[in-house]
């Protein structure tokens, strides 16, 4: 929608705040987005997919390009594997569906995870035990400067905790037009002892689950705790579960012993930021029309206001008030655009 000459970003992002754009097109195909990038009007333009891990805090001075590349398909296989091709536009539990359709095993757990396939690889995606990188094949990109293609393997995306080199040496460098994960096509490991999924498997009456047995506990768990952006504006969990030393960790546990925690490494631990929110009071806590969610405290929700800078005060002050009590700094998953 236009409005004095400038383009409404507010469909674009499932915060639902109202900021605009001076500029925008939607990109189908690796060639049109090729030839865009050699436009100078969109030469320092944002790049877009679902607008479900962005917080716009104020309009926009730049151009938009909204990435909507399609498709899915087997690329090669062997006995044991599939490669799965995936275009950037493709709606990411879409590509998760399709695997689990076909018998294609690994991101399961994966399911109902908003945003499109191309955002994957960059924010290093991952829920209940999975992380995207643990399935991750290669991505194809385009060098925004020189307009060349290349092709990027796990080693060169230096994937991290919800982080890649996309998110820092790479940064606004490349854009991914399409991603292609190894599934397995047979003996499937599955993972189903994070979070509750075994205990919502039990609830299923499912003994001797299958992939889509776990896809279908973890969609009924997500559903359960997270609220639906369309009909209440978020972009799922808002801030970064908490990798802590695990020194820090143990003084935690002396204090509160019932503290959820997930070993990383001989020398990290993982707490939970949704339950440090809890404890800290801001689970379900509204403050006009912004508030953390009364399920699932590490959703910020847009209970009405169109203001990006309304939603960003108030985690900051959760980020406040979870610093004060634990001293455990939380880092925001999603990304601010101003």
């Amino acid at each position: 929608m236009k409005k004095n000459n400038t383009v409404s970003l507010q469909e674009y992002n499932t915060f639902g705040v109202a900021v605009s754009t001076p500029l925008f097109v939607e990109i189908k195909s690796s060639l049109a987005l090729q030839e865009k990038l050699k436009d100078e009007a969109f030469k320092d333009a944002l790049i877009l997919g679902g607008g479900s891990n962005i917080l716009f805090l104020a309009d926009l001075s730049k151009p938009v390009i909204k990435i909507s590349i399609p498709g899915i398909r087997i690329m090669n296989e062997t006995e044991q594997i599939a490669v799965v091709s995936a275009g950037a536009g493709v709606v990411w539990h879409d590509l998760v569906m399709w695997c689990v359709a076909n018998n294609l095993g690994g991101i399961e757990n994966l399911s109902l995870i908003p945003g499109l396939v191309g955002a994957a690889p960059i924010q290093n995606i991952g829920a209940y035990g999975v992380e995207l990188s643990d399935v991750f094949y290669d991505a194809v990109c385009i060098n925004r400067k020189t307009g060349e293609s290349r092709i990027f393997n796990a080693e060169d995306c230096d994937f991290g905790y919800r982080d890649s080199a996309f998110k820092n040496d790479l940064k606004d460098a490349y854009v991914v037009t399409a991603v292609r994960l190894a599934l397995t096509k047979k003996n499937h490991r599955l993972k189903t002892d994070y979070g509750n999924v075994n205990e919502t498997l039990v609830q299923m009456g499912v003994t001797k689950p299958n992939i889509e047995d776990v896809a279908k506990a973890v969609v009924q768990i997500r559903t359960s705790k997270l609220p639906d952006p369309k009909k209440l504006g978020n972009a799922g969990s808002f801030f970064k579960n908490s990798i802590v030393p695990k020194g820090k960790c143990a003084r935690l546990l002396l204090k509160y012993p019932n503290m959820p925690h997930y070993h990383i490494d001989g020398a990290f631990d993982k707490i939970p930021a949704g339950w440090l929110i809890e404890q800290a009071g801001f689970k379900g806590l509204k403050k006009g029309k912004v508030g953390m969610h009364d399920k699932q405290a590490l959703v910020l929700v847009n209970y009405g206001t169109s203001s990006g800078k309304l939603l960003w005060k108030h985690a900051k002050l959760v980020m406040e008030g979870v610093e004060k009590k634990f001293g455990i700094s939380l880092e925001p998953e999603v990304n601010l655009i101003s």
